[in-house]
């Protein structure tokens, strides 16, 4: 069924009950704190906790939220967590997630991680990227909603994609699987972060007087985005990030040299399939999307250029990175696993 054919978002009968009972952990950061603006507000979710990363951190209240969600932050207890939730988000550091998230799973909890602690699937990966995580549990999905949605579904832990896989990722997959992408390409994704990716704790890099007027290359070669992105690709890719001067979004612009015979209808065609009823997937086509245009919403806009008389091809993917990039996929992935419509509390 074509996308523009959906109805609105509803409640499926699941969700016209009681509702699911959810806690955060972690809800003073970035994406902590869009994960309370969005769950204090969705319809089938009760927010019965959100807790501060630490058991040492006073109470405190939330200014950014406040008649939103007037609850208070407490120190974190995993036991009142887990008395008070049958779902929970996790808005931790990775080693942090590493050793909350099996706890959660072992009491019949289930989990969402926004960390990139489980992402990986390769012990070998993850030694060198995430060593804290010694092993990945059962029932761990990937996050990416738009093309893990059936294992999504019955996960026992969800882990979210990070933000800039997640633009990045929605602008190759389609074009890898519809094999449109030449064998011996190396795939190059220049992406372009705001500060906000950086997360909330302030270094050098992220000071006002370091990064007005500046942008910056880092982490070329020595980035972990790079081995989850090459995992979903399951080929190399060449990725360098930068640091822009905006408070939040990403643009990833991914450079690609066609298959033989390969092209720009063929382009259309594999994103066209790929999305046709992915709610939160925007195609503009030769038009290049902004980070202006998806700031403060879940939406990835893609669009591209492609040259048929060289067999280039240009796909330039834009996200916020705190909402489609980070909490506004998690909850997506909220309303996959409790079975209700990907728009609930989104739109």
């Amino acid at each position: 069924m074509p996308l523009e054919t959906l109805s609105s978002p509803s409640l499926e009968p699941r969700q016209q009950g009681r509702p699911t009972r959810v806690a955060i952990v972690g809800a003073t950061g970035y994406a902590g704190q869009e994960l309370v603006r969005l769950l204090a507000r969705h319809p089938a979710v009760e927010l019965t906790m959100a807790t501060a990363s630490q058991a040492t951190s006073e109470p405190r209240r939330l200014p950014a939220v406040a008649r939103i969600w007037d609850g208070e932050i407490r120190p974190l207890d995993l036991d009142a967590v887990i008395e008070s939730a049958e779902i929970v988000f996790l808005a931790l550091p990775e080693a942090a997630a590493a050793a909350i998230a099996p706890r959660l799973l072992d009491r019949g909890r289930r989990v969402i991680d926004l960390s990139g602690a489980f992402r990986l699937r390769e012990e070998q990966a993850r030694a060198q990227w995430y060593p804290a995580t010694a092993a990945v549990p059962a029932g761990v999905a990937y996050g990416l909603t738009e093309f893990e949605a059936d294992a999504i579904r019955v996960a026992r832990l969800v882990a979210n994609p990070g933000c800039y896989p997640m633009a990045s990722l929605l602008a190759l997959l389609p074009l890898v699987r519809a094999r449109l992408i030449a064998a011996d390409c190396d795939v190059v994704v220049d992406a372009k972060s705001g500060i906000s990716g950086a997360g909330k704790t302030p270094s050098e890099r992220t000071h006002f007087s370091e990064n007005h007027g500046s942008v910056a290359a880092y982490g070329a070669f020595t980035h972990r985005h790079a081995p989850e992105m090459e995992q979903a690709l399951a080929r190399q890719v060449t990725f360098v990030p930068h640091l822009v001067p905006l408070d939040r979004g990403i643009l990833s612009s991914v450079y690609v040299r066609l298959a033989d015979g390969a092209t720009e209808a063929d382009v259309a065609a594999a994103f066209d399939h790929a999305y046709v009823q992915a709610p939160f997937v925007r195609l503009t086509g030769t038009t290049l999307p902004e980070i202006k245009h998806v700031a403060w919403t879940n939406f990835c806009d893609i669009g591209w250029k492609v040259d048929e008389t060289t067999g280039r091809a240009v796909i330039v993917s834009v996200i916020d990175n705190l909402l489609k990039g980070a909490a506004g996929s998690a909850v997506q992935n909220f309303n996959v696993m409790s079975g209700i419509d990907e728009r609930v509390g989104l739109l």
